[in-house]
């Protein structure tokens, strides 16, 4: 009778603890030495049955922290009116957002394009992660009319929520104009600010949010970790 492989009887001993709460999600699992040690194996096998859970999505390998049992998605509404804090609080996670890059150009042809602003006329560019529980989840490059919202940059450096961001510039409200929806594969800066593996899979979101007169005020790409959020379509 031929023998069961090693990584196999090591990832099935894993994943029993983790099922069994031994790991909660979130909790990083002992290194590969500590795990080496304790069944007596070199690194490869280790990898091997760890690369095993991962492909299982039970585990989240992350470059240069380690390994983390994978935490369950979190639920995100795409609705006419979504506030990101508000949606994560709801369902008792807790959100955040970290600002990347702050900074004043053109605008691209598909920018004043949906802003509705001449050809070269100068946007706002915020991008910055999205993160559930102090995971990333989600990378996003929002992008603002210049010359409409004053002040929004300084807004924004005091405070990384657009919605309130919005708000001290004069905008009270909004609403979801458009969103468009597109399965893509991680490319190298995705896959490294969402610690993912390059080309796995990630949701790609274009939208365009308007005020309560219907004139652009942001118009936004999101690109989502595949297996970290279940975005649902809520009826208009």
């Amino acid at each position: 009778m031929p023998r069961t492989a090693l990584w196999k009887t090591i990832a099935e001993s894993l994943r029993r603890e983790i099922g069994g709460g031994a790991y909660a999600p979130g909790d990083r699992l002992p290194t590969e030495a500590a795990l080496s040690a304790r069944f007596g194996v070199n690194r490869h096998t280790v990898r091997r049955a760890i690369a095993a859970l991962a492909e299982e999505a039970l585990v989240d390998p992350r470059r240069g922290a380690g390994v983390f049992v994978a935490a369950r998605p979190a639920e995100y509404p795409l609705g006419r009116r979504v506030r990101y804090h508000q949606s994560i609080r709801a369902a008792g996670r807790t959100p955040e957002k970290r600002v990347l890059a702050l900074e004043t150009r053109a605008g691209t042809p598909a920018e004043t394009d949906a802003l509705r602003l001449g050809p070269g006329e100068a946007v706002l560019v915020y991008e910055g992660l999205s993160l559930v529980d102090g995971q990333a989840v989600a990378l996003f490059r929002s992008v603002f009319p210049e010359a409409r919202l004053p002040g929004l940059a300084d807004a924004l450096g005091r405070d990384a929520s657009v919605t309130r961001a919005l708000e001290a510039c004069g905008v009270a409200d909004y609403t979801r104009a458009s969103t468009r929806l597109t399965a893509k594969r991680a490319g190298p800066m995705q896959a490294h600010h969402l610690r993912i593996a390059e080309g796995a899979p990630i949701l790609r979101t274009v939208s365009v949010n308007v005020d309560l007169c219907g004139v652009p005020v942001e118009y936004g790409r999101t690109w989502f970790a595949g297996d970290r959020v279940t975005l649902t379509v809520e009826p208009e």
